[in-house]
């Protein structure tokens, strides 16, 4: 992973991890009360996070996709909602916009979302329409200088905390991207509840009732909508993975510390054999983790389509935060089914992220589309700027 990294990316490291910790008691109590980290959001946001790797000239840091993918880890080591709340806002919303938008809207929405005056959310997902997208069943009509939208959409991160939603709808059967505005008339929003896990993440559904759209909000060209939607997913799924690197090692770090301290059979349970081979399973997983993320991270420094080093690194690391987090229950024992530590949370959550942004099954069958020459990725007609010191972050 060196081979990746520069003291920069170090210090950065630093500083977004000594975050995270002090957010640790005040994310637990968001988390128990179910309730959205406004402020600490608010902090992500004075601090450059959710600008972190768009250019300077758009408001943001101007850093690399190396650094996106660490500053994904460092808040994922705090909770989930955090990651989450960056991956949507810059990996589906703002960094697709940069991609694919023109000046004009580059320059009116970007320097908003780099600052985070305003939050962005990606409106995909319908309810008979989640990994199957040819399915989606909103639509949008052309109607003079606007489009009339109409449709719903379900568990969408941000839904009710954003104030720009990017969304998709078909125009003549061709499913087109548009920007939503929070107040468009028509426009609605609500939260769901009872979830599993991410307690203090915002979820919802977004209801379009004839709304009107100007074109200017249009993303791309009608038809291409598709072709934004998974452009962004790489974006996403890639800090998706660098998130899960996050919750690996909170799991082991937690697990560390609780097996030093616990006693039994009269010795600290962590010179028992099977608790270590525990603990280093989860320091493999995090090491292998690791070079997929970074893999990932310098194909998108240097311009490239990941579409499958994506899919591969959010495939394996959320898979492997999984074990990680069940194995750092069974550490803590009883302990560990209860609030008492935080492993029960890392659980609830990790099981989430194999499903969001492309199911396990999904991603195995992407890869094994690939490993069997059945899958060739075309260039896009929008591909990111590579990250040169001095041009994207200028």
């Amino acid at each position: 992973m060196n081979v990746y990294l520069t003291k920069e990316h170090d210090v950065l490291r630093e500083r977004v991890y000594a975050f995270a910790r002090e957010s640790i008691p005040v994310i637990r109590e968001h988390d128990r009360m179910r309730t959205f980290p406004r402020a600490l959001v608010a902090r992500m946001a004075h601090d450059g996070l959710l600008g972190i790797c768009l250019p300077k000239r758009y408001g943001g840091l101007g850093l690399d996709y190396i650094a996106l993918g660490i500053v994904a880890e460092a808040l994922e080591f705090c909770d989930s909602s955090l990651r989450e709340t960056l991956a949507v806002h810059l990996g589906l919303h703002a960094l697709p916009i940069l991609q694919w938008g023109t000046e004009a809207q580059k320059d009116r929405w970007l320097p908003h979302l780099s600052r985070g005056e305003w939050l962005g959310c990606l409106a995909l997902n319908e309810a008979d329409a989640g990994s199957d997208l040819a399915a989606m069943r909103s639509t949008a009509q052309r109607a003079g200088d606007s489009y009339i939208l109409n449709g719903e959409k379900t568990w969408i991160t941000l839904a009710n905390e954003a104030q720009r939603l990017l969304t998709f709808a078909a125009v003549d059967g061709k499913i087109t991207a548009f920007v939503l505005e929070r107040g468009m008339p028509g426009l609605s929003t609500g939260a769901i509840g009872d979830k599993l896990g991410d307690w203090a993440s915002d979820t919802g559904w977004v209801r379009m009732d004839e709304v009107r759209v100007p074109a200017f909000n249009r993303l791309g060209e009608e038809g291409e909508g598709l072709k934004v939607a998974m452009s962004a997913l790489d974006l996403g799924r890639y800090v998706v993975a660098g998130g899960a690197i996050g919750l690996m090692r909170a799991c082991l770090e937690d697990s560390v510390r609780y097996s030093k301290s616990r006693v039994a059979f009269g010795k600290p349970i962590a010179e028992q054999q099977l608790v270590q081979h525990m603990l280093a399973r989860m320091q493999q997983r995090i090491d292998a983790g690791e070079l997929l993320v970074c893999k990932a991270g310098a194909g998108l420094n240097q311009g490239q389509r990941v579409t499958r080093e994506a899919s591969s690194a959010k495939w394996f690391c959320t898979e492997a935060a999984l074990t990680s987090a069940n194995d750092a229950v069974q550490v803590h024992g009883s302990a560990g089914y209860s609030d008492a530590h935080n492993v029960a949370r890392y659980l609830r959550n990790a099981r989430s992220t194999t499903i969001y942004q492309g199911t396990s099954e999904i991603h195995a069958l992407l890869q094994a589309g690939y490993a069997l020459g059945a899958r060739v990725d075309k260039p896009l007609r929008c591909e990111l700027p590579a990250f040169r010191e001095g041009a994207v972050g200028a």
